[in-house]
């Protein structure tokens, strides 16, 4: 990114991000953000939620040792109810 702005921080600790940096980085209403702070440095990385897409690979694999172990979805219930016992 090319853009270098200044914000001021208001009396309720909001800080405004500059409207050039939120239409590059296609920010709305509603972004999360991890915020980190260091000495002088203050970084804002953008939080995105995984698509189902992503989880794809583990789902599969998830499957593929239930399977492995005789799991069953139908036996998933009792299993929960017998852990949720347990603690």
């Amino acid at each position: 990114m090319k853009s270098l702005s200044t914000t001021r921080m208001s009396s309720k600790g909001q800080v405004v991000i500059p409207e050039e940096i939120r239409k590059a980085l296609n920010l709305g209403e509603g972004n999360q953000f991890v915020v980190l702070g260091e000495k002088d440095v203050i970084i804002l990385k953008i939080v995105s939620p995984p698509s189902m897409k992503d989880f794809d690979h583990l789902i599969h694999q998830a499957r593929l040792e239930a399977k492995k172990v005789g799991l069953k979805q139908s036996s998933i219930p009792k299993l929960l109810k017998k852990v949720r016992k347990e603690k």
